[in-house]
């Protein structure tokens, strides 16, 4: 039986969010980095927005799926603090198997547990089978900017 597990990210896990990461973002390269030094810096960038609310979800002590959720982000278009998913992804191999779904409750959970009242991210506009995962999980489509990333929310 396989162990699944979601935890914090530390440091060590940077090989594997690239790994999974590029993984992940095959054939949705416009979305993502694409230099191994990029994706780096933005694990980098993560861990220091909020460390706490950065998970990694194992199968067999092997890291397969990460989540970013910011509560120390301000939100212009609401104006107030959200929590800001910045990412979610999992490893292709392991998708459709209710891994995403629980890295996003776990998000959200953190989100609740630091007094946000409402979940913000954005996502790639052609992305559209991330979009209905999305809207399955309660997030509502709001405004498109930069001809390429559609924000959605959801209150918490």
């Amino acid at each position: 039986m396989n162990e699944v597990r979601i935890r914090n990210v530390k440091f060590g896990d940077l090989k594997a969010f690239i790994k999974a990461y590029q993984d992940a973002y095959k054939g949705l390269e416009q979305y993502a980095y694409t230099k191994t030094k990029d994706i780096k810096s933005y694990f980098k960038w993560l861990l220091r927005r909020d460390s706490n609310g950065f998970f990694v979800c194992e199968i067999d002590s092997r890291q397969i799926g990460f989540v970013a959720c910011d509560a120390n982000w301000f939100s212009r278009y609401e104006n107030s603090f959200v929590a800001e998913i910045h990412e979610l992804f999992v490893a292709r191999k392991f998708q459709r198997r209710g891994i995403g779904s629980s890295l996003l409750r776990t998000a959200l959970n953190y989100g609740t547990s630091k007094q946000r009242n409402l979940a913000e991210l954005w996502v790639g506009v052609t992305n559209y089978g991330v979009i209905e995962f999305y809207k399955r999980h309660g997030f509502a489509a709001k405004e498109i900017s930069w001809d390429k990333w559609l924000r959605m929310v959801r209150k918490l």
